[in-house]
C-alpha cells in the first residue's frame, strides 16, 4: 500500500512539473496581450519581502592583488598578457575602503549586498592547506559591518577569479578534480561565514567561465584551441555546484537555514518571423545559453534536447547518478541580465537568425514558465556608460528604470515570484574584457585618487528613492482626471492640406444613360449619344470632393477643421493681383459648405515643410525667406484670403510651425515679420467687418530634464525650450525681442547668427496675437552629459535621450509632456487663450483597429483636461491631427485600402470624447450648455447692407402672396366646371 501512495505521489509530481519547452508559450502570450495598454508605465508597488540589493564582484574591486598573503588569481595573470592595457590590481580599491562601501550602501537602503569571496585570498593556490587568516579576516570584517548596518550578505563564491595555481598544476575549470577541490572550498566558506549568511551563489555565470574562458579566450584564462572544451567545462562546473549544494544541504542547511543557487546569465531573443520554426530556434538559443545550466539543475538533470540533438557527441554525457546528483540542486532561481551578457557576449552562431532583445519581463515569464514557478532572485542587472562618465548617469538610471518596471509587471501581471532585484554595482570597477572603458556603478569612483572617493550618480539617487518607496505608487497626477471642458470648447480635427477638385464633377458627364426600370434598375450607356454641354453656372455642390470632404469631417463629431492653404498653388506668379480664382473658388466653396454643416474652418495661410518652400515660384528662386521682400508679400497675400474668404473664416494661421529647427535665425527674423504685417493687416483692414482672430502656431514637443532634480539637467531643457519655443513666442507673446537665454547663450558662443530687432521691427512684432497656438507629438530628455554624439546638440551642449519606458511610435508617446508644454505657456504668457492646434500619433496604416491612437488620443485629452482644470490654463479648444491617411499617412482617424474610406476604432473613440465633452464624473448631472444658433450664411448682408436686405425680404413676401393667390385662383376655375 506504502509502495502504491509513493508511486501515486511520484506520478502526482511529475504531472504539476512544467511541460518540456513550456516556455515556448511565451512568444505567443505576449504578442495577445492588449497593445498599448500592456505597455504603458504600470504604477504600483512590490511585495513587502521583496528584497533589494546592489552588488559587486571581488577581482573588480577589491584590488590589493599581493597583499597580506593573496595569491594570483587567473585575472591577475591574463591582465598580463596579449594586448591588454590594464589590470584589477588596485580596482576600486575595495580591500582598504569597507568603511567607504558600507557607507554607499547605507545609502543605498538596500537590505541585501552581493558580494563574491576571492578564492585565492583566502586559499591563496586553491586548496585549504595554504589557508591565509589575514584574507579571511577581511572578510568577516566586512560581513560584520553589513550585519552591523542591518543588511543581509548575499554571498558568491566563486565570481570568475580562479586561484591561478589551480590552473597552471590542473588545467581549471576542465579538470574534473576541481569538483572536489571546490566542495572543499565551499565547505570552508559554509563553516566560517554560514551563521551570518542567507543567500549563497556558488558560481556566477557558469556560460561566460565556460564559453569565454575556455572557448573565445574573451575572458581569463583565455584558452581558445579546443571547440569541445567548453563543453567539458560547463560539465564540470555543474558538477561542482551540485556538490557543494548537497554539503550545505547535508550538514549546514539545518542550522544555519539558508538557501544556495547558482547564478545563471541569459539574453532574451525574439523571433524575426512569426513563424512557429522561428519561435523554436528562439526557445534553442535560450537553451543554448541559460538551459545548459537551467534544465539540469531545475528540471531532469540533463542538457536541452536542442543542444543534444545539434551538438551530439561534442556534449558529455550525465550518468544516472549524476543526473540525480545534479537534479533539484537549487534553492531559487538565480537570474543575471544586463551588461554583461546581453549584446556582448553572445554571438550570432547562438543566435540562430533570430533577434536579441533586451526584455526581462518576458525572460522572467520564460523562466517561469520552462521550470514550473521557481522564486526568482534577479541576482544581478544594469546597464553601462562610457568609461568618461562621471556622476550623471541619466542613461544607466533609465535602464534600471525600465528593468525594475519589468520585473514589477512580471509580478503583478504576470504572476511570476521575484523576490528580489539586484542593482549592478555599487561602485565603479574593472569591467573584465571592457577594462575600465565602461563603468556600471551606481557610485563614481575617480581611479586618480589615493583614496578612491566615491561619489553618488543620478543612477544611486533614483535606485534610492525607488527602494525606499518600494516601487513606483501611484501619484495623483498619474491618475486619468474627471471633469468636462467648458461648453464653447473648440473640439477639431486637423490636416495638412485638403483634396482640390478643380472641374465640379456633377453634370461633367455627357453621355446619355437608359433606365433599365423593367430588370434590374440599373443605367446602360448609349453609344454615339451625349448631352448637349450644360450652361450653367458652377456651383459648391457640383463639388464631390467638398462634400465627401465635409462628411467625413462631420462624422468625427467636431465643431472646428483645421487646414492649410497653398500659397504658390493660389498665388503662382507671386502677384495677388493675378490669383489662381479657380482655386480660390473651391476654397470659398469648402468654407461655405463647412459652415453650412456647422463646423468652424481654421485656415493656416502657409505651411512650413522641410521638402518643399510652399513660396510662389518668383520667391523660391529669389532667395526665399532671406528676400527682404518675402514679408510683404506675405502680408498682400494674406490680405487676398482675407478680403475672398473672410466671411467665412473667423480662425486664422499665419504661419503653420516656422519654428524648425532647420530654419536659420535670419528666416526665422522675416517669418516674424510676415506674420507681423499679416496680423497688422488683418488687425487694421478686416477685424471691424470679419470679427475673426489671427495668430501663428508654434511646434512644441515638450522637453524635460533627464534629472528632474538636477540644476545640471534643468538649465539645458530651458536652453532648448528658448532656442526652440521662445524663438518665436517671445517677440510676439512677450517682450518683442528674443529670450535673454538665447541671446547671452549665442553672446558667449560669440555667435553673431540672430539678428537684432530695430525698434521699429520690435513694436511690428510684439503683441501680434489673438490666441497662442501649438502643435505637440512628444516629449524629449536633455542631459548636459555628453554620452552619444549622434544624439548630441552641440552648439546647445544637450544630449538628448528618451526614457527607455516609454511606449515608441516611432516617436515617444508621452501625454504628460502635453500638460506641461500648456502649463509652460500659462507661465510665460499668463491668461493667453491656448488652443492645441495639432495632436496625434503615428501608427501602421494597416491598422484600423488603430489601438495605439486610440491610448493617444484619450490620455493626451485627459493632461489637457488637467491643464485646464487643475492648472488653470486657459485651454480653449484640441485638435486631433489628423483626418485621414490619404493626406496625411499613418496619422489619421480614417484610413484608405483602394478607393475604400475606412473609419478606424480611434475616430468612434475621439468622438465619445467630444459628445461627452472631456471625461464627466460617473453618476454627476450632465453638463448644461446653452444652444448655439446654427450658421446663418446670408445674415451678414443684412449687417453689411441693411437696406439691401429689407428690399430683398420685402420682395420675397410679395413674389410668395402673388403665387397663393394666382394658385387658389386657378383652383376656384376649375372648381366652376
Amino acid at each position: 500500500m506504502s509502495a502504491l501512495l509513493a508511486l501515486l505521489t511520484f506520478l502526482a509530481l511529475a504531472s504539476a512539473a512544467a511541460k518540456p519547452n513550456a516556455g515556448l508559450k511565451t512568444w505567443g502570450r505576449f504578442s495577445k496581450l492588449p497593445y498599448p495598454g500592456d505597455k504603458a508605465f504600470l504604477y504600483d508597488t512590490f511585495p513587502k519581502d521583496f528584497i533589494w540589493a546592489v552588488g559587486t564582484a571581488a577581482y573588480q574591486v577589491e584590488g590589493a592583488f599581493e597583499k597580506d598573503g593573496k595569491g594570483l588569481s587567473i585575472w591577475d595573470t591574463f591582465t598580463r598578457g596579449g594586448n591588454r592595457m590594464a589590470t584589477g590590481d588596485v580596482g576600486s580599491d575595495s580591500y582598504h575602503n569597507i568603511h567607504a562601501d558600507v557607507r554607499a550602501i547605507k545609502q543605498l537602503g538596500v537590505s541585501h549586498y552581493r558580494f563574491s569571496l576571492s578564492w585565492s585570498r583566502i586559499f591563496p593556490n586553491g586548496t585549504r592547506g595554504s589557508y591565509n587568516e589575514i584574507g579571511t579576516k577581511y572578510y568577516r570584517t566586512l560581513i560584520k559591518r553589513l550585519k552591523e548596518s542591518s543588511v543581509q550578505p548575499v554571498v558568491t563564491l566563486y565570481h570568475w577569479d580562479l586561484p591561478d595555481h589551480l590552473q597552471q598544476t590542473l588545467g581549471g575549470w576542465s579538470n574534473p578534480e576541481l569538483v572536489e577541490i571546490f566542495k572543499d572550498y565551499a565547505d570552508f566558506c559554509f563553516k566560517t561565514f554560514g551563521d551570518d549568511v542567507k543567500y549563497w551563489i556558488t558560481i556566477d555565470n557558469p556560460f561566460v567561465v565556460a564559453r569565454h574562458g575556455y572557448g573565445t579566450g574573451v575572458v581569463a584564462p583565455g584558452i581558445k584551441n579546443d571547440p569541445d572544451l567548453p563543453f567539458r567545462v560547463g560539465h564540470n562546473l555543474l558538477k561542482a555546484h551540485a556538490a557543494a549544494w548537497h554539503l550545505y544541504d547535508r550538514h549546514y542547511r539545518p542550522h544555519q537555514q539558508g538557501k544556495l543557487s547558482m547564478a545563471l546569465a541569459s539574453h532574451w531573443i525574439k523571433p524575426s518571423r512569426t513563424r512557429l520554426e522561428s519561435l523554436r530556434e528562439c526557445q534553442c538559443s535560450l537553451d543554448h545559453v541559460l538551459g545548459w545550466f537551467a534544465r539540469p539543475l531545475f528540471t531532469d538533470g540533463d542538457y536541452p534536447p536542442c543542444m543534444k540533438a545539434r551538438l551530439g557527441s561534442r556534449l558529455p554525457t550525465f550518468t544516472r547518478e549524476e543526473r540525480e546528483q545534479v537534479r533539484g540542486t537549487a534553492d531559487f532561481f538565480a537570474l543575471s541580465h544586463g551588461a554583461a551578457l546581453s549584446f556582448q557576449l553572445i554571438n550570432d552562431s547562438l543566435k540562430f537568425g533570430q533577434q536579441e532583445d533586451l526584455d526581462l519581463r518576458m525572460l522572467l515569464y520564460w523562466v517561469n514558465a520552462e521550470y514550473d514557478k521557481p522564486p526568482v532572485f534577479v541576482v544581478q542587472s544594469g546597464w553601462y556608460v562610457l568609461g568618461n562618465t562621471k556622476t550623471e548617469d541619466p542613461k544607466h538610471m533609465y535602464y534600471l528604470k525600465r528593468f525594475i518596471a519589468e520585473a514589477l509587471k512580471s509580478i503583478v501581471i504576470d504572476g511570476v515570484n521575484v523576490i528580489g532585484y539586484t542593482a549592478w554595482s555599487l561602485i565603479d570597477g574593472f569591467e573584465w574584457h571592457r577594462e575600465y572603458g565602461i563603468r556600471r556603478g551606481l557610485y563614481y569612483v575617480d581611479f586618480n585618487t589615493p583614496d578612491m572617493k566615491r561619489e553618488p550618480k543620478t543612477s544611486a539617487t533614483f535606485y534610492r528613492n525607488v527602494i525606499q518607496k518600494n516601487g513606483f505608487p501611484e501619484l495623483p497626477e498619474n491618475r486619468p482626471a474627471q471633469g468636462v471642458f467648458p461648453c464653447d470648447f473648440a473640439w477639431g480635427v486637423s490636416a495638412n492640406s485638403i483634396q482640390v477638385e478643380t472641374m465640379p464633377s456633377q453634370f461633367a458627364d455627357p453621355s446619355v444613360y437608359l433606365w433599365n426600370i423593367s430588370n434590374n434598375g440599373a443605367l446602360m450607356r448609349l453609344e454615339g449619344f451625349s448631352a448637349p454641354p450644360l450652361r450653367r453656372t458652377a456651383h459648391c455642390a457640383d463639388y464631390a470632393t467638398i462634400r465627401q470632404q465635409v462628411d467625413e469631417i462631420q462624422q468625427v463629431g467636431v465643431n472646428h477643421f483645421h487646414f492649410s492653404l497653398n500659397w504658390s498653388a493660389l498665388v503662382p506668379t507671386g502677384d495677388v493681383a493675378h490669383p489662381n480664382t479657380t482655386l480660390l473658388g473651391y476654397y470659398r466653396c469648402f468654407t461655405r459648405q463647412l459652415l453650412q454643416a456647422n463646423v468652424t474652418p481654421v485656415v493656416t495661410l502657409w505651411h512650413h515643410t522641410r521638402l518643399r518652400s510652399s513660396l510662389p515660384a518668383p520667391l523660391d528662386t529669389a532667395n526665399k525667406w532671406l528676400n527682404r521682400e518675402t514679408p510683404e508679400a506675405f502680408a498682400d497675400y494674406a490680405r487676398l484670403c482675407y478680403r475672398e474668404l473672410g466671411a467665412h473664416v473667423k480662425m486664422w494661421i499665419t504661419l503653420n510651425e516656422p519654428n524648425d529647427e532647420m530654419v536659420s535665425y535670419q528666416e526665422g527674423h522675416q517669418m516674424l515679420r510676415a506674420h507681423a504685417l499679416a496680423w497688422h493687416a488683418y488687425d487694421r483692414e478686416f477685424r471691424h467687418t470679419q470679427g475673426g482672430q489671427v495668430s501663428l502656431a508654434l511646434h512644441m514637443d515638450w522637453v524635460e530634464p533627464a534629472f528632474s532634480f538636477s540644476r545640471e539637467d534643468v538649465e539645458p531643457a530651458k536652453r532648448v525650450l528658448d532656442f526652440r519655443v521662445g524663438w518665436f513666442a517671445e517677440p510676439i507673446f512677450g517682450s518683442g525681442d528674443y529670450p535673454l537665454g538665447m541671446r547671452s547663450w549665442l553672446r558667449q558662443l560669440n555667435s553673431l547668427e540672430l539678428p537684432v530687432f530695430n525698434e521699429e521691427d520690435r513694436q511690428l512684432v510684439k503683441g501680434t496675437y489673438d490666441f497662442f497656438a501649438i502643435s505637440h507629438f512628444s516629449t524629449k530628455l536633455v542631459t548636459h552629459a555628453k554620452e552619444d554624439s549622434y544624439t548630441y546638440t552641440a552648439m546647445l551642449e544637450v544630449q538628448h535621450m528618451i526614457d527607455t519606458t516609454w511606449i515608441m511610435s516611432p516617436r515617444p508617446v508621452v501625454p504628460w509632456g502635453l500638460r506641461k508644454a500648456l502649463n509652460w505657456v500659462k507661465e510665460h504668457y499668463f491668461d493667453v487663450p491656448v488652443y492645441v492646434m495639432a495632436n496625434g500619433v503615428q501608427e501602421d496604416p494597416a491598422r484600423f483597429k488603430d489601438s495605439l491612437r486610440v491610448y493617444y488620443l484619450y490620455n493626451y485629452i485627459n493632461e489637457a483636461l488637467k491643464a485646464y482644470t487643475l492648472d488653470g490654463v486657459n485651454l480653449k479648444g484640441y485638435f486631433a491631427y489628423a483626418l485621414s491617411d490619404q493626406r496625411d499617412p499613418g496619422f489619421g482617424l480614417y484610413g484608405q485600402v483602394h478607393e475604400e474610406i475606412i473609419v478606424k476604432a480611434s475616430l468612434s473613440n475621439y468622438r465619445n470624447i467630444i459628445q461627452h465633452n472631456g471625461f464627466p464624473i460617473q453618476g454627476a448631472a450632465p453638463q448644461q450648455c446653452p444652444s448655439f444658433p446654427q450658421p446663418c450664411l446670408g445674415c451678414h448682408v443684412l449687417v453689411k447692407r441693411p437696406v439691401v436686405g429689407f428690399l430683398t425680404l420685402v420682395g420675397s413676401g410679395v413674389l410668395i402672396t402673388l403665387g397663393l393667390i394666382i394658385y387658389y385662383t386657378a383652383k376656384r376655375h376649375k372648381e366652376c366646371y
